[in-house]
């Protein structure tokens, strides 16, 4: 019988808030069984960007990476913002080792070619763009992840994945929570738990009570269409019913101070 595996996402807009993480953490820490934390960092590689004199370019709300951005990135997602959630977690008695794809072969990514993309605005327009040193996953360790994970370790994962020629490259956050947890779902019955701002899924944006409390692919479709879920929730959900359809037991978006696996939306493969 395979052993529970909780692994949370945590996003930057979290990240960024001290009360916010503080109640993660400590939520985070006492969930039993195994776990894994995921994290982003996004609004602080802005910052630190701003500070170093290094412009921030954003297409529909995507980062370009190019060669003085990459650098940022890896600071602070691999070292600033990782490392701090590992000394942090220390301090609440869970044995965290802070990782990226790198690491160990973890995540094996391919630099992203350009893509058509229809910019936002009054006058949308199709543009081709170069995203630069921005990964899409090619393949997961799990055994790797799992034999860590058994010795007693909670990785913490950056979302900073390799080419395997030896270039970093700065991928999302939500991917690589889905492709951790597909990783681990042969070794687990595993729950991944997407956590931000908002309680759940919601039917209506402006009422933070209306959360959708289950979403199955065919409920997706009819969401999807009648304009119920639009946005940047669309790929969140696209990576959470690949991840289910994949193998992994249930994802759940819910509320960064809700990680207890009773609050949210959850995603199924089936009512």
């Amino acid at each position: 019988m395979k052993q529970n595996l909780t692994i949370v996402k945590v996003g930057g807009a979290v990240v960024e808030d001290e009360a916010q993480l503080t109640l993660l953490l400590r939520n985070f820490a006492n969930i039993d069984g195994h776990k894994v934390l995921v994290h982003g960092g996004g609004r602080r590689a802005t910052q630190v960007a701003a500070q170093l004199g290094i412009e921030s370019k954003m297409v529909n709300g995507r980062r370009i990476t190019d060669a003085e951005m990459l650098r940022v990135v890896t600071m602070v997602y691999g070292g600033l913002v990782n490392k701090s959630l590992v000394a942090r977690l220390q301090a609440a008695g869970i044995n965290a080792l802070g990782i990226t794809g790198a690491d160990m072969d973890v995540i094996r990514s391919h630099r992203r070619p350009p893509v058509a993309v229809t910019t936002e605005g009054s006058e949308p327009q199709k543009q081709l763009i170069d995203f630069g040193f921005v990964g899409d996953v090619d393949r997961a360790d799990g055994q790797r992840l799992a034999d860590l994970i058994n010795s007693g370790i909670t990785p913490v994962v950056a979302p900073l994945t390799h080419d395997g020629q030896g270039t970093i490259l700065n991928t999302n956050a939500d991917t690589i929570a889905a492709t951790v947890a597909k990783a681990l779902a042969p070794f687990f019955d595993v729950t991944l738990i997407y956590s931000f701002e908002k309680k759940g899924v919601l039917s209506r944006p402006d009422d933070d009570d209306s959360v959708i409390p289950v979403i199955t692919p065919s409920l997706f479709d009819r969401y999807r269409a009648d304009g119920t879920i639009s946005g940047g929730m669309l790929p969140k959900i696209e990576n959470a019913l690949e991840a289910v359809g994949a193998g992994v037991e249930r994802v759940i978006i819910t509320q960064a101070t809700a990680i207890d696996g009773h609050h949210g939306t959850v995603i199924r493969q089936q009512l």
